[in-house]
């Protein structure tokens, strides 16, 4: 199977993002995957208050527990493009590069945002490297160079404070 590319228009290198906080309370996300990407993902989607759905054969031990403790839906099998009806926004991290794009292009169809953990500039969205000191959160997008924007984020928090992240 050949990697489908998505509808959305081409990225310039180093092209900027528009950084927004996202209000998910009440809405439903869509993690594809469940592997270590989501077990650190999900639990923050969660505190925000998403309705979070994992789609996955197999669920990380943190995901399981909160499937088991009713905090999230998760649906036992591989995904289907029907997965993202209704959703707000789509997480797709799998082992399987086919599946992300196929996730991908489903979301984008719908016109919904989507994070894609193996290519991120295949996706729509990105997801920053964030932490929480006193009374604020921080958010760094380093022209999607996950690494940096990590040691800018350290930087910051040691300069605030420490971070409850």
């Amino acid at each position: 199977m050949t990697e489908q590319p998505t509808t959305s228009p081409p990225r310039k290198s180093g092209a900027p993002v528009y950084l927004t906080g996202l209000l998910l309370a009440g809405r439903r996300v869509v993690a594809v995957g469940g592997g270590s990407v989501h077990a650190r993902r999900v639990p923050k989607l969660l505190q925000a208050g998403a309705d979070v759905v994992v789609v996955a054969p197999q669920l990380h031990p943190r995901l399981a527990a909160l499937a088991a403790s009713g905090q999230l839906t998760w649906r036992p099998r591989t995904f289907v493009e029907g997965d993202l009806d209704g959703a707000w926004y789509v997480l797709a991290a799998t082992d399987v590069p086919e599946v992300n794009a196929q996730v991908a292009a489903a979301a984008e169809a719908r016109h919904t945002f989507c994070v894609r953990a193996d290519r991120g500039e295949a996706g729509s969205a990105w997801t920053p490297a964030t932490a929480v000191v006193p009374g604020a959160t921080i958010a760094v997008q380093a022209e999607h160079d996950p690494r940096h924007a990590r040691a800018l984020r350290d930087r910051l928090v040691r300069l605030l404070g420490d971070a409850g992240d």
